[in-house]
C-alpha cells in the first residue's frame, strides 16, 4: 500500500522558496531543504525528484503569485500611471525593508547562468511581467492616457528594464532619494 504524503506541498514550495531566496541555490544544500521542511529524503525525492527540480517548481509558484499581484494592480480601474508608480513603489519599499531579500527571479538570473532550466525560467518570468505592462499599457493607450504615438511594447520593455535594475539597485542599498529620483524619471517615459 502506498504511503500518504503528510506535508502539504504548497506549504513545502513556500518554505523551500523562502530558504532558497534567503540563501540562494548554491548555498542550500539537501540537508537545509530536509530540514526546512521537516521531510525525510525518501519524502523529498517522492515529492520533488531534486534539489533542482524543487527550485524550479518554487520559481514557477514564485512568477505565478508575482503574475497574479501584477496583474491586480494593473487592471485599469485606477489609472496606468498610479499603477505603474505604485508596482515600481511596492519594489522600492520591498527592497528599502529588506535589501538582503530582493527578488528571487533577478537574484536568479544573476547566479544561475550555469542552470540553463534556471535561466530559461528566469527570462519567462520578465517575459511574462514585460507582457502584462504591454497589455496595460496598450489599454491605457486606446484609452488616451498615454500619447498615441508611445509604443506599448517599448515602454513595457524599458519599465521591465528598469524594475529589475531597481531591485539591483535596492540591493546595493543605495537608498530612498537614489530610487524615488530614478522612478521620477522612469515615470516621465509615459509622458
Amino acid at each position: 500500500m502506498a504511503r500518504i504524503r503528510e506535508f502539504d506541498i504548497d506549504q513545502a514550495l513556500d518554505r523551500a522558496m523562502d530558504l532558497f531566496w534567503r540563501q540562494g541555490y548554491a548555498e542550500t544544500s539537501l540537508q537545509d531543504l530536509l530540514k526546512e521542511l521537516s521531510i525525510g529524503s525518501g519524502s523529498f525525492y517522492a515529492a520533488f525528484g531534486s534539489k533542482e527540480q524543487l527550485y524550479l517548481r518554487t520559481l514557477d509558484r514564485y512568477t505565478s503569485l508575482q503574475g497574479r499581484d501584477l496583474e491586480t494592480a494593473l487592471d485599469g480601474t485606477i489609472g496606468i500611471r498610479p499603477a505603474v508608480r505604485g508596482v515600481l513603489t511596492s519594489m522600492i519599499e520591498a527592497d528599502l525593508a529588506d535589501p538582503t531579500r530582493g527578488c528571487l527571479v533577478v537574484s536568479t538570473a544573476a547566479r544561475c547562468g550555469d542552470q540553463p532550466a534556471a535561466a530559461d525560467r528566469a527570462n519567462t518570468a520578465i517575459r511574462q511581467f514585460e507582457s502584462l505592462l504591454a497589455g496595460a499599457l496598450e489599454q491605457a493607450r486606446a484609452r488616451g492616457e498615454i500619447p498615441p504615438e508611445k509604443s506599448p511594447k517599448e515602454l513595457a520593455r524599458f519599465l521591465t528594464t528598469f524594475a529589475q535594475g531597481v531591485r539591483i539597485v535596492g540591493g546595493a542599498r543605495m537608498g530612498r532619494e537614489f530610487v524615488e529620483d530614478a522612478l521620477s524619471t522612469a515615470m516621465r517615459a509615459l509622458d
